[in-house]
């Protein structure tokens, strides 16, 4: 453990007392003879000090350290044995050879020893021995786990705790003793007389007689909050024993009838309780229950836990909502400051679910705005800001200026994000509400605080029209004096898109400038960015004119980016052409698309002989491009339960799936000569059911000559192998495609996973075959020997029968974004078609929208996937064909009337007349 501690001016005789040289020289003590226990435990003492404080011993100073340490066994004094064992622990870790001392410390691990040595001796046997040896001390851990005394059973269950992950199968053996401590027994037994047997011919009794040491009974009863968690972690992976665990551990529906005396194992029990209800919501009315019990507990810190917890819970009700918002309004009267502040944080996290249900404690409420904590008044003000009436904002924003410079940024940034959600509920009010911000904006305040209120005002002008003006004009302000260039130049991005639509897009000109005059080099690069697309966006010939003339000003810049940025700008600012694709552009390559195009290009020799088609990466909006740049990355998550969401790795996206498919097919032999993989589908199609015993899904991969049907066979028989796995793919007639060969599994194992590969050859690439294929699954079965786990040598053949596969236009095409109006024109003289069609199954014209969209996989434009009117729609759509069959565009206008569903006219553009004719056949097939 290393603490973070300030390091301060140390000076003469303190920075030498506690330096590692002096230290180590002064180790000799430990041979001094006779010992002296008061040096020995000081200069143990400073060892300890230094390794808390991130202190590093190499690892021959510390093994020397270590066996000197060692050498204070023999020493009788109590306290010097106590801070032996702690400096052991510490430096077992860094030190070699450690095991040597295991039968030094088993000797006080014996029954017969002094009790106060008996738990530092197991804290420190659990640091040094190998995971091998867990089998030999299992005797001496089973009994310190139900031994009468807390402090023996307590270092033992958290030994346990740490021993698991090396020696899972000799732990779990504990089990037994371990619900034994988690009931009680052994504490309890501890209140009867000392001539009693106790447990495992009555060593807790002999240990008090030849010591002389009587153990004060324990009322905290933190081992069962030990045991628990050791109980847990054996448990663990089987839902249905912790779910039980839970039922017979919480005490019914008042929760009254519960062995667990510990609050703190309580609080676990009922972490414990919402994981499971996470996973199985079939159990939620069971845990519900239990945890309703727990909200009428004695202990504050439960009946807080548990209203948590129901808080937390996904898809609750406001009817099971009222008792724990019942128990937490009691709180919110508490003298407590700790319980009023956990009421208030509680109740402000469920005010963005259930502001209806939280405004019962609006009362209570109002009162804490006043108190002395400040922390507590800014969760209260924030949770009436999300529970409030548009007639109380003025009141609450008057209240929340009286305090702002009291607290804290983090608290700050609380009050500001619920002023950000308060502005788009009551958009009458954006008035005070930006008033507020941009005071704020001008106060004191760290990075995380000033992002806050930056990205609020970001949203004002998004979403509420009336407000753009004023809320560009304050930003403008607040970048004249902003010490941090991260924002900076954000706004200036955000003043290049918003400033050119405005009425009077000159006034933003000169903050724009001013900032190429005064601030660092990021900064000026931001702003000529930004000053060039007022040129190109604003029609006014003046103003562009003088666009041009600070432009040229830049070019003397001593930067070099300022000064590329200055030039390209000014060329493109004069071409009208090339400011739409270079300022005007909404849409840029899929990034990680691109890594994978261009790592391809790379390993295959052939490609080299030809330019890198760029048309075939498909594009995404910037928007996409932001979020994506913004999705969490993948964390590791500890195995301990929580409320709390978990850190889960996000999905990955489709150009991170298609690279994953490149390279695994790219490991295959028989698919070299097939060149660069095109495309391959975004998601499996499955062929069986999820509850059959094989379960088969399928990727399709296209190349430029040949399609790969990936097949993804699971076996999910426990006592059966299955050997020569295949898939026999029927294609329809005329079809197109020709079979080339099947890349079988050998065998695959009970509960396990493989790939069969079956490769096609296009019989005319240049056009879009489609088709359905017969499939079945054939194999050898064989039965595995109940004892060895071998399968035997004799099986029979046996097949099974797949759903029908289809190969239709969607699997061609990648969703891809585009500029419509712009597209649409530019591909005037490409190949173009128009028909009708009438869809008369269709219900609505959202139907017939998410229809289209699946039958075709293109990307949907400009929000159109979603209809504004009943009767009458446009859908705009964009899809990219890999492989030389360039951009796609559809534009679906629609009519529905009742009786008759939709009426469609189909109007496509694209780059080649087989992209034309595959969309059509989609629609009309």
């Amino acid at each position: 453990m290393a603490l973070v501690i300030k390091k301060e001016d140390e000076s003469g005789l303190s920075s030498y007392y506690n330096n590692k040289t002096t230290i180590i020289q002064e180790a000799r003590v430990f041979n001094e003879s006779p010992i002296s226990p008061r040096k020995c435990r000081a200069l143990l003492t400073r060892i300890v000090y230094l390794l808390y404080v991130g202190e590093t011993f190499g690892t021959q100073e510390a093994t020397e350290l270590f066996f000197g340490t060692t050498k204070l066994f023999q020493h009788k004094d109590s306290a010097l044995r106590q801070m032996v064992y702690l400096a052991i622990k510490e430096l077992a870790t860094t030190a070699e050879d450690v095991i040597m001392v295991t039968s030094s410390i088993m000797k006080d691990m014996q029954p017969n020893s002094e009790v106060i040595y008996r738990s530092n001796a197991i804290r420190a046997l659990c640091r040094i021995i190998d995971p091998s040896m867990a089998q030999g001390i299992e005797r001496f851990f089973k009994a310190a786990i139900v031994d009468r005394n807390p402090s023996i059973s307590s270092a033992a269950l958290v030994s346990s705790y740490h021993l698991f992950p090396h020696a899972k199968d000799v732990v779990k053996r504990w089990v037994n003793e371990v619900q034994e401590a988690v009931s009680g027994k052994s504490s309890t037994s501890f209140f009867t007389g000392s001539s009693g047997g106790g447990y495992l011919g009555g060593w807790g009794s002999q240990s008090q007689t030849q010591s002389g040491y009587q153990a004060i009974p324990s009322t905290s009863y933190i081992t069962q909050y030990h045991a628990l968690g050791l109980l847990y972690l054996i448990r663990q992976q089987d839902r249905m024993a912790v779910t039980k665990m839970i039922q017979q551990l919480g005490g019914g529906k008042s929760g009254s009838s519960t062995t667990l005396k510990n609050p703190l194992a309580l609080c676990m029990l009922i972490r414990y309780a919402a994981k499971v209800m996470e996973e199985d919501p079939n159990v939620q009315r069971q845990m519900l229950e239990l945890l309703e019990g727990w909200l009428r507990h004695k202990s504050d810190m439960v009946n807080l836990e548990a209203a948590r917890v129901i808080c937390e819970m996904k898809n609750a009700s406001p009817a099971q909502l009222t008792r724990s918002i019942a128990v937490l309004q009691l709180f919110l009267s508490s003298p407590k400051s700790t319980l009023k502040f956990a009421a208030t944080r509680t109740l402000a996290s469920l005010a963005l679910a259930h502001p209806a249900s939280v405004a019962t404690c609006n009362i209570e409420l109002e009162n804490l705005i006043s108190d002395p904590n400040r922390s507590v008044a800014t969760y209260a003000i924030t949770t009436l800001l999300k529970t409030g009436n548009e007639a109380s904002v003025d009141r609450l924003m008057k209240q929340i200026t009286g305090f702002m410079s009291e607290i804290s940024d983090e608290f700050k940034v609380i009050i500001v994000d619920a002023i950000r959600s308060l502005c788009l509920k009551f958009p009458a009010k954006h008035a005070s509400m930006l008033g507020f911000l941009s005071g704020v904006l001008r106060d004191e305040g760290g990075y995380d605080f000033k992002r806050a209120v930056v990205e609020a005002i970001f949203d004002m002008i998004k979403f509420i029209s009336d407000a753009k003006e004023q809320a560009l004009s304050h930003l403008c302000e607040f970048i004249e004096d902003c010490e941090f260039t991260k924002l900076s130049v954000r706004i200036l991005h955000l003043l290049g898109l918003e400033g050119p639509k405005s009425p009077q897009p000159a006034k933003y000109i000169r903050y724009i400038y001013n900032r190429v005059v005064l601030e660092n080099a990021t900064v000026r690069s931001a702003a000529v960015a930004s000053l060039a697309k007022f040129g190109a966006g604003v029609q006014d010939g003046a103003l562009q004119k003088s666009i041009s003339v600070l432009l040229s000003r830049c070019l003397d810049d001593v930067d070099d980016e300022v000064r590329d940025r200055a030039a390209m700008y000014l060329k493109v600012v004069k071409e009208p052409e090339l400011a739409n694709v270079y300022v005007k552009e909404e849409s840029i390559p899929s990034l990680a698309a691109l890594e994978a195009k261009l790592v391809a290009y790379v390993n295959e020799p052939e490609a080299a002989e030809q330019p890198f088609d760029f048309s075939s990466i498909p594009r995404i909006s910037r928007a996409q491009a932001v979020s994506d740049a913004a999705r969490p990355s993948t964390l590791d998550t500890i195995s301990a339960p929580t409320t709390k969401k978990s850190a889960t790795p996000p999905p990955p996206t489709a150009a991170e799936t298609q690279s994953a498919y490149a390279q695994q097919l790219a490991e295959v032999p028989d698919f070299a000569s097939f060149g660069p993989v095109l495309h391959s589908s975004s998601k499996p199609t499955p062929l069986t059911e999820s509850e059959t015993e094989y379960q088969v899904s399928c990727v399709k991969h296209f190349f430029k000559d040949h399609i790969v049907f990936q097949l993804n066979v699971s076996n999910t028989l426990p006592d059966t192998v299955l050997e020569q796995v295949a898939v026999i793919m029927q294609p329809s007639a005329d079809s197109g495609i020709t079979e080339d060969f099947i890349i079988q599994l050998e065998s695959l194992s009970p509960s396990s996973s493989g790939v069969i590969y079956v490769s096609f050859t296009r019989d005319r690439p240049e056009e879009y075959a489609v088709a359905s294929f017969q499939c079945v699954l054939k194999f050898i079965s064989k039965e595995c020997d109940p004892s060895t786990g071998e399968p035997e040598e004799d099986g029979y053949e046996d097949e099974y029968q797949l759903e029908e596969l289809e190969l239709a236009a969607a699997d061609y095409i990648i969703p891809t974004y585009a500029n419509f109006t712009s597209e649409w024109d530019r591909l005037r003289g490409g190949a173009s078609a128009t028909e009708t069609f009438a869809l008369s199954a269709m219900e609505s014209l959202k139907a017939a929208c998410d229809s289209i969209i699946e039958i075709l996989n293109m990307e949907p434009l400009g929000g159109s996937e979603v209809p504004t009117s009943s009767s009458v729609h446009t859908l705009q759509l964009s899809g990219l064909l890999p492989g030389g069959g360039g951009k796609v565009l559809v534009r679906c206008r629609m009519t529905y009337s009742r009786g008759q569903g939709v009426t469609l006219e189909l109007g496509l553009r694209a780059e080649t007349p087989e992209a034309c004719s595959l969309v059509v056949a989609a629609i009309g097939g």
